[in-house]
């Protein structure tokens, strides 16, 4: 059974860090694309970032955020940095059965999300 767990959501001021993790575990995290996602209250779910075969972010997160990966520990992060109020939202890390990225939700698996909010 494949499961992802995020962490490391939280309430920060405009400006500030946050670092998320996500944990993949019963399929080969090697062998996986890793994409987060982002979804704000009344608003679709959006890409934010990816890394696999290469590393994809959305021009929102360009400059600002960074995805990396471990494939020791199985884990994916997503360092945020310079934080604004419009960053608030769920965090979505979700996991693809091939290494190609995608900018779409077409993702095989998904994490129940993380809540960040970014206080103004």
């Amino acid at each position: 059974q494949v499961q992802l767990v995020e962490s490391g959501g939280g309430l920060v001021q405009a400006g500030g860090s946050l670092r998320l993790s996500c944990v993949l575990s019963g399929r080969t995290f090697s062998s996986s694309a890793m994409g987060w996602f982002r979804q704000a209250s009344g608003k679709e779910r959006e890409f934010v970032a990816a890394i696999g075969d290469t590393i994809l972010y959305a021009d929102s997160a360009k400059g600002r955020f960074i995805i990396s990966r471990d494939n020791i520990k199985n884990t994916v992060y997503l360092q945020m940095n310079s934080l604004k109020p419009d960053d608030t939202a769920v965090y979505f890390c979700a996991a693809r059965a091939s290494i190609m990225v995608l900018r779409t939700t077409r993702y095989d698996y998904w994490g129940q999300g993380t809540q960040v909010t970014v206080s103004s």
